[in-house]
């Protein structure tokens, strides 16, 4: 089963009112409302685009130590995944899909890393509980959410849901007030700096599956490998 079909399992389950959630109507009209909302204010239309240049980081690790992008680049391409934190089950099942096709992905050359706002400690549970080998980075204040043009603010309604009917607190979470979150994004980044891929959606259960940015990996690779060959 691919990503986008495990996800719109997951959703159906979920809206139904099944278990483990069990969760009344009411609750999907809150979330549907918050989603409508973030579609409505075009905020995907103003992140980072493909051919746009990708803003560099150096982040911690779940481990402490810290990453640098302009050293991943200097191996290869990277791929660059936004994700809200461990709390979330549509961005498990991306991490752990992410997870399935990280061979494809460094067969190609490239490194993969996922950046989100919790605290390392959360980054080190969302390792171990989906299986995920491949570095997750903290974000604090999603800042560098912000640089690629994700970062929005929870909406007052939304942020009570999330702490009285599902006991999610951010502030707690992300070790942060703020009650801000990254738009779930993918990106590939050539080692040029510049954008190959990027996909953003405003939707958080929606995802495109990982293999949906090969052609673009593969296409880095021959680019580099001409290159290579010219010099």
């Amino acid at each position: 089963m691919s990503l986008r079909e495990k996800l719109a399992a997951f959703k159906a389950n979920f809206e139904s009112g099944g278990p483990p959630y069990n969760a009344p109507a009411f609750i999907h009209d809150i979330m549907h409302r918050a989603t409508d909302e973030l579609i409505a204010s075009g905020a995907a239309d103003r992140a980072k685009q493909v051919g746009d240049a990708a803003p560099a980081f150096k982040l911690d690790d779940a481990d402490g130590n810290t990453v640098s992008s302009d050293a991943l680049l200097a191996q290869g391409p990277l791929i660059v995944t936004f994700y809200r934190g461990v709390w979330c089950p549509y961005c498990n099942l991306d991490l752990q899909a992410l997870q399935e096709a990280l061979l494809s992905f460094r067969d190609l050359g490239a490194n993969l890393v996922a950046i989100s706002p919790q605290s390392p400690p959360n980054s080190r549970r969302s390792m171990r509980e989906n299986n995920v080998t491949f570095p997750i980075l903290s974000d604090p204040r999603n800042e560098i959410a912000a640089a690629f043009g994700l970062r929005f603010t929870v909406p007052d309604y939304l942020q009570d849901l999330y702490k009285n009917r599902f006991n999610t607190d951010l502030a707690t979470i992300n070790g942060d007030a703020s009650w801000t979150l990254p738009m779930p994004a993918r990106f590939l980044i050539g080692q040029d700096g510049v954008i190959a891929y990027a996909e953003v959606n405003p939707d958080y259960t929606n995802r495109p599956n990982p293999e949906e940015l090969l052609p673009a990996l593969e296409t880095i690779g021959r680019h580099s490998a001409t290159a290579t060959q010219a010099r």
